[in-house]
């Protein structure tokens, strides 16, 4: 299972939001490219970056940062936040960014989902945000009344192999994840689900991979504020997946 330990973009800052909201949002690194070695030198090899700007604005607003991120830390990154057209795919692709995640257009524009696994295959995820099962989009300050199932289901069809799966009410709680939803979501879809939002102790983390190793589809995790509280270490939870780097 990998592990993507997460940096949120905010004003050129890595910081964590309560539950998607903007207006609680506590800074954990003034330099994002430091937070992001520190990761590093702990063990990762993948970034999890949310240019929350861009969410919100619905353009590219930290792509200098994203830029430094990459060159700088060696890792492999996944950015989502405020990608909705084609260009701005090539755009981060170019950059050297392995994977884009898309959420608004999955529901807004589908067919721009459509193309952009026609045209740039599994660099391309999803990522679908819910609370109490329907979809939340525009930076989760809209709810629709689409289940994320039924949007998983749709974006299979269109090709999508990939999905970052987020219970909202659980992001930035440090409750632990919505096991149980991202279980049934990897099984019923059978895309690869990466887990996100609320992974709080060590134990959330073995529970994930011990589904991953009875043959759920579960990719990896996302943690971001149990990383920055001290909750536990990234090589804490890189041993408990059985992703540690030689010599770590």
């Amino acid at each position: 299972m990998r592990l993507f330990p997460a940096i949120d973009l905010k004003e050129g800052k890595a910081v964590r939001l309560l539950q998607g909201r903007m207006e609680d949002a506590t800074v954990y690194g003034e330099q994002p490219v430091e937070v992001a070695r520190k990761f590093k030198e702990q063990g990762a090899d993948s970034l999890h970056v949310v240019d929350l700007d861009g969410a919100f604005a619905g353009k590219p607003v930290n792509d200098a940062v994203i830029l430094k991120l990459i060159q700088s830390s060696g890792l492999r990154v996944q950015v989502g936040g405020g990608i909705r057209t084609l260009e701005r795919i090539e755009e981060l692709l170019r950059l050297g960014v392995e994977r884009v995640i898309l959420g608004t257009v999955a529901v807004r524009t589908p067919e721009l989902v459509e193309k952009a696994v026609q045209r740039f295959g599994e660099a391309v995820v999803i990522g679908i945000d819910a609370k109490d099962g329907l979809v939340a989009v525009q930076g989760w300050a809209e709810k629709t009344e689409i289940r994320a199932l039924d949007l998983a289901l749709r974006m299979k069809k269109v090709g999508v192999k990939h999905l970052v799966f987020t219970d909202i009410s659980r992001d930035g709680m440090l409750q632990g994840p919505n096991i149980q939803s991202t279980v049934e979501l990897a099984r019923l879809s059978g895309l690869q689900v990466v887990a996100s939002g609320g992974v709080s102790r060590l134990e959330d983390l073995r529970l994930l991979q011990e589904e991953a190793k009875r043959g759920v589809s579960l990719e990896g995790a996302i943690v971001g504020k149990a990383l920055y509280t001290g909750a536990f270490s990234l090589a804490e939870a890189l041993r408990v997946v059985g992703q540690r780097s030689e010599g770590k």
